[in-house]
């Protein structure tokens, strides 16, 4: 069986993937949105199924409001001695853990592991009885960055360190290296690194029969005359119990579309490893754009964005970008959403805003709600979410509905109204969009009201950290008892019916 990468076509940022048994596991960043720290599900790297998340809030309380590109960054997952470990890097305040033994279910609240800021990227490996955690900087926050450092913890990641040694210097020959990856493999311990940068950058392996160094370099993946830029953050897997076969997936930015994840073969030659397809032994691998299945097993996982809104709970693909409020919403004959209040025009940072992650090139998106507006300033509407972004609503001003179309950018000031209808009367609206695929970085949408002859084509732009999203949200400018209900949000892939660079 052959695969095409992108495997993931969505935002799915700095992946890491273990084997636990026949199954492989990932995690990946969520930056401010909650549930945080998504976790899915593989038999054969490349249909995967969204299982759970390791944080269904972020205990810390300057997230009950929107932080945007802050939060949970580039995590990394393992299982040593019967646990599932998480290690969650968040820049403004430090290293922390969660565990399980079942990844399905509840994992516990975090522990610290190295407080203070700046230090990203954390991944553990165990020996001689101790852990010990690679981390990279961000320079934003501690001033300097291209360096990656250790500190020792416990095999069970219960104590705290109080501090960290630098081991590699990467300004001379890998500049902006970050996302270390740690492993040992026979005589040596192996970190995996992306340097250079996330749209320009290459991968790097770092060896040494000393946990603390001095570390040998070589690249092991470069773009080449790929279109597969970057290629960036990732982990290597292997396949079985043999060590003979492995495997390794890393991320491409693909700006509105986000950090998609891409699935390469991998090989060892003179205790070092090769990623992607080579054609030099001397020389590193570039990326495949289709592959053999790693695992010959066939599953037909998949993530599914569409939601009927006919049970109890929202499905796993809706994040919010600020922790819930408990007032937001409830499920009684679809999804109603309260007109929580929030003040201001900016939908830039409206906590309530249910959103999901792109996961087709080309597609359409129809939501369809009941309106209980009841004060003026209750507003319902759908959006697509980035740093700039629009959206169409039902507003009620003058104790009638208006249907209108507005766009805005994260720290612009007041949305821009586009266009406004004449008054709406009907109980029911029909929120329609469809997105086309342009190039690697652009995808341009339409908005239509059903039954409406508004239509606006914008271009979707990355959010920070993130790729655009699509989603749903009510609001008020003021203590209000109106709603919205709606009844669908269905996704629709339209790949096969447009033509493809």
């Amino acid at each position: 069986m052959q695969y095409q990468n992108p495997v993931i076509l969505s935002d799915y940022s700095d992946p890491d993937v273990i084997r636990v048994g026949d199954d492989f596991y990932m995690v990946a960043s969520s930056f401010n949105h909650v549930p945080g720290v998504p976790v899915l599900h593989s038999k054969n790297l490349v249909e995967w199924e969204l299982i759970n998340y390791v944080l269904p809030e972020i205990p810390f309380e300057r997230f009950n409001e929107v932080q945007h590109g802050h939060g949970a960054w580039a995590p990394s997952l393992r299982y040593h001695d019967g646990k599932f470990y998480c290690l969650i890097p968040f820049p403004d305040e430090g290293i922390f853990v969660s565990e399980t033994s079942d990844p399905y279910g509840k994992w516990s609240l975090l522990r610290p592991l190295l407080l203070g800021k700046g230090y990203e990227d954390p991944c553990p490996v165990w020996a001689d009885g101790k852990c010990y955690v690679a981390i990279a900087f961000a320079k934003s926050r501690i001033g300097f960055n291209s360096k990656l450092a250790l500190f020792e913890t416990d095999a069970e990641l219960k104590t705290a360190a109080d501090g960290y040694k630098i081991i590699y210097d990467g300004h001379d020959i890998s500049p902006n290296i970050e996302g270390p990856k740690f492993y040992t493999r026979g005589k040596y311990f192996y970190i995996l690194a992306p340097a250079g940068g996330v749209g320009t950058g290459w991968q790097v392996a770092l060896r040494s029969e000393n946990v603390y160094g001095p570390y040998q370099t070589k690249i092991i993946m470069v773009q080449g005359g790929t279109e597969i830029n970057g290629p960036h953050q990732g982990a290597l897997i292997d396949l079985d119990d043999s060590g003979e076969k492995w495997a390794f997936m890393h991320f491409q930015q693909m700006g509105a579309y986000g950090r998609v994840v891409h699935l390469q073969p991998a090989e060892w030659r003179n205790d070092w490893v090769f990623c992607g397809e080579c054609h030099d032994d001397n020389l590193p691998g570039n990326p495949v754009q289709f592959g053999e299945y790693p695992v010959n097993v066939s599953t037909g996982y998949g993530i599914e964005p569409s939601d009927e809104f006919d049970g109890d709970k929202l499905s796993l693909v809706w994040q919010t970008p600020a922790n819930r409020g408990d007032n937001w919403y409830s499920f009684k004959n679809g999804l109603r959403l309260n007109c929580a209040y929030y003040g201001g025009n900016s939908l830039a940072d409206v906590p309530q805003l249910f959103m999901q992650k792109i996961l087709y090139k080309n597609f359409s998106a129809k939501a369809k709600c009941r309106l209980n507006l009841e004060n003026d300033g209750d507003e319902v509407g759908f959006v697509v979410f980035g740093q700039e972004y629009s959206y169409i609503c039902v507003v009620r001003r003058d104790g009638q509905n208006y249907l209108e179309i507005r766009k805005g950018e994260i720290g612009g000031g007041e949305d821009e109204t586009l266009a406004k209808s004449q008054p709406y009367d009907e109980n029911y609206v029909t929120f329609q969009m469809s997105a086309k695929y342009e190039n690697t970085h652009r995808l341009a949408y339409k908005f239509t009201f059903g039954g409406s002859a508004f239509t606006h084509k914008f271009y979707a732009a990355p959010g920070v950290w993130t790729g655009a999203k699509i989603g749903i949200y009510a609001r008020s400018n003021a203590e209000s008892r109106g709603s919205a209900t709606f009844k669908f949000f269905r996704v629709v892939c339209t790949d096969s019916r447009v033509s493809k660079d």
